[in-house]
């Protein structure tokens, strides 16, 4: 492999937390406030509404399309210098996400578009077992330098 071809190493990671939920509802409010509590705690105090909604949308799907019974699902948030990422996994690698356009009478189905309009970035990695879906928010700035927390 050649210089011009080597991959980037990764970049290190600021912050990083993983933990496990079981399926039912309660964790979707659980997960979505320990994120934006940790997001705070971070130093990105005005990042926290938008981690907590992001949080709550993907683990809302994994409890209703991707859970299976005594099976966990995983929130794993980390920061590097320019990315903040979240990934929920979970156990159904059959049931992948997709945006779709809901009508007006519809009560569900407008969760990946919240994600894709609030994330810089989403999408889902396959995992042996199961599927991760993640979303990330830019912390550089277009115009100028990375977001300090």
């Amino acid at each position: 492999m050649t210089p011009a071809q080597e991959i980037p190493a990764p970049e290190p990671v600021l912050h990083e937390d993983v933990l496990s939920y079981t399926p039912p509802p309660g964790s979707v409010r659980r997960s979505r406030h320990r994120a934006a509590r940790l997001v705070v705690e971070w130093g990105y105090d005005d990042l926290a509404d938008d981690v907590g909604l992001l949080v709550s949308e993907l683990t809302t799907n994994a409890v209703l399309h991707g859970a299976l019974r005594d099976r966990l699902f995983r929130v794993r948030l980390l920061v590097t210098a320019t990315v903040l990422r979240i990934e929920v996994a979970d156990p159904r690698s059959e049931r992948l996400p997709d945006t779709r356009k809901p009508v007006d009478t519809d009560c569900f189905g407008r969760g990946l578009l919240i994600v894709a309009h609030i994330a810089d970035r989403w999408g889902i990695e396959h995992r042996t077992v199961g599927k991760t879906v993640f979303a990330e928010m830019s912390l550089v700035r277009e115009s100028g330098p990375a977001l300090l927390p």
